[in-house]
């Protein structure tokens, strides 16, 4: 799904094009869902986004933003309709559309400058990597980002080889974050042929929002203190598991598979 107003970027090499996952879950285990949480998770955006929204609400109304940006945790499309109300401007589904594809060029003009200001977090190319060598692993992302920024974010930093972005939940696909995880497993059951139920989902953040997202869907989540919150505040809030930062993939690989303690076999009927 493709929001109004937003470009699908290219598939790459990494978008899974098999109608399959490849094999080799445990004996009564169908494949994991494995979803990536993106600004705070794999990359920290140096402040970029926050940018991104000033520009798009200033070319889109001709005024510059005069309240706080609060992302907290919202959805792209969700901060320019808040910041549009906070002005006392009506978001018409019109407007809406036209600031969704005008974000999304914006975010593209400033990849120079995420690619100065920001970073790929220590450990996640290999995070990923690690996860990718699994069979009984499909890997995408789940973001407040549209797809295309989504995209942007992920390549400037080169972590998009294993990431299969078709099956990803994107704030393009909904203004509801609480919603992306079952985007998420709608989109990849329709793929891969193969269900993926909340107990075969793992939810891997940076923020408490991120664990009772994951929490509030039944999904498995693994917390990792590479933004702001430690791993006490993690816990705190009832992740599965949680990580310190992505500097061990050996210990995030283990961390993910805590999922299968959780899950129960199915039958061969339901694997297919």
């Amino acid at each position: 799904m493709t929001a109004k107003g937003e470009r699908a970027p290219p598939v790459g090499r990494g978008d899974h094009a098999a109608g399959k996952p490849a094999r080799g879950a445990p004996s009564g285990f169908g494949p994991l869902l494995v979803l990536w949480d993106i600004d705070g998770t794999l990359i920290d955006n140096g402040g970029v986004s926050r940018q991104a929204y000033a520009v798009t609400f200033t070319r889109l109304t001709g005024q510059p933003p005069t309240h706080p940006i609060v992302p907290a945790g919202k959805t792209d499309p969700a901060v320019l309709r808040s910041m549009l109300r906070q002005h006392g401007i009506e978001a018409t589904p019109d407007l809406m559309e036209q600031a969704v594809h005008l974000m999304n060029d914006v975010f593209e003009s400033l990849a120079s400058r995420l690619r100065d200001r920001g970073h790929a977090e220590p450990g996640a190319q290999a995070a990923i990597a690690a996860l990718a060598g699994r069979a009984d692993v499909v890997q995408s992302v789940l973001t407040g980002n549209t797809r295309h920024n989504a995209r942007v974010k992920i390549s400037v930093f080169g972590l998009t080889g294993a990431l299969d972005y078709e099956v990803g939940a994107y704030g393009s696909d909904t203004e509801v974050r609480a919603d992306l995880v079952l985007v998420a497993r709608t989109k990849a059951t329709a793929k891969y042929g193969s269900p993926f139920p909340p107990a075969a989902t793992v939810l891997i953040g940076d923020t408490p929002r991120d664990i009772k997202a994951g929490r509030s869907s039944g999904t498995y989540t693994v917390g990792v203190a590479t933004g702001e919150y430690g791993v006490d505040s993690l816990t705190a809030v009832g992740a599965d598991a949680v990580l310190p930062d992505l500097r061990d993939a050996d210990a995030l690989v283990g961390a993910v598979l805590g999922a299968r303690r959780k899950q129960p076999a199915r039958s061969s009927d339901e694997l297919g």
